[in-house]
């Protein structure tokens, strides 16, 4: 069964002229495996999965495939049919992925029960570790501790991505260890390690992967003092990133590195000209 620590990347999805951009997805890719990330997120939020169809979404995970090790890409799994949902579950996992990330559904804001139901049939589906994403501004619904706590029994779900805003929550899911606890809130990667946690899946971490990377090195050292330095300079970035929605501060910065195309899908849009000269400066 896999376990899931250090910086994932949450993957953007290039685009160019409206089409996925295949060659730069995979020259990315392999871009940010090389500067050390543990692995790849494809097809959630940052790599605007609600905007590619089905068949999109699998060319990007097999355009991932071509060039990262399976047991270093998620994929992620989000809609509130759940049986359209299981379908799309059959699709993928004939891939030997590292696991899927499923956010709660959408819109329809269920019982806590019905969390149960819902993420106990893709677990009882999948073939895959499951990563469950608890992020109720996005999903509507917040996932209560003792709901999270009875998901992490079942042998199939082995991590969190940990959304929840709640951090006594993410104390006690880190005192447990039932489940690897991931943050998807880039600012609180360096308090989540420090608590215990797992480590992170973070769009901003495609900028300076590797400084991610070391922050987590030097707590795995016990040198709080190095890493504590690095995530404060760290920080203006991470916060530059998430003044607009994700991931248009994301791409902007991957453009003005010359790796994509600085374009998302409407009505996604790009970061503004004020943005984008705020965040030029702080690359410099």
């Amino acid at each position: 069964m896999s376990t899931f620590s250090g910086i994932w990347v949450a993957l953007v999805t290039p685009f160019r002229d409206g089409q996925v951009d295949l060659p730069a997805l995979r020259s990315l890719a392999a871009h940010l495996l090389g500067a050390g990330a543990a692995g790849l997120v494809v097809c959630g939020t940052s790599g605007e999965a609600a905007a590619l169809d089905e068949q999109e979404q699998l060319a990007v995970l097999d355009t991932v495939l071509e060039v990262i090790p399976a047991s270093r890409v998620v994929m992620g799994l989000s809609g509130n049919n759940q049986a359209a949902v299981l379908a799309r579950l059959q699709r993928i996992q004939n891939r030997s992925l590292a696991g899927i990330l499923v956010p709660a559904p959408y819109y329809i804001r269920p019982s806590q029960q019905g969390l149960l139901t819902f993420f106990g049939a893709i677990a009882d589906a999948s073939q895959l570790p499951v990563i469950v994403y608890d992020i109720p501004y996005r999903s509507a619904v917040s996932m209560e501790l003792e709901t999270i706590r009875q998901l992490a029994r079942h042998p199939r779900i082995v991590a969190i991505k940990d959304c929840g805003g709640d951090s006594r929550k993410t104390q006690m899911l880190i005192q447990d260890g039932a489940l690897d606890v991931l943050t998807g809130e880039d600012e609180q990667i360096f308090a989540t390690l420090c608590l215990g946690g797992s480590g992170a899946i973070s769009a901003a971490a495609h900028i300076r992967t590797a400084d991610f990377v070391q922050v987590v090195a030097h707590l795995q050292r016990g040198d709080l003092q190095a890493g504590r330095a690095l995530f404060r300079d760290l920080l203006p970035l991470i916060r530059l990133a998430f003044v607009e929605p994700n991931p248009a501060p994301v791409k902007s910065l991957l453009a003005m590195q010359g790796l994509i195309v600085d374009e998302l899908r409407e009505p996604m849009l790009r970061c503004s000209d004020e943005l984008r000269e705020r965040m030029r400066v702080e690359l410099l």
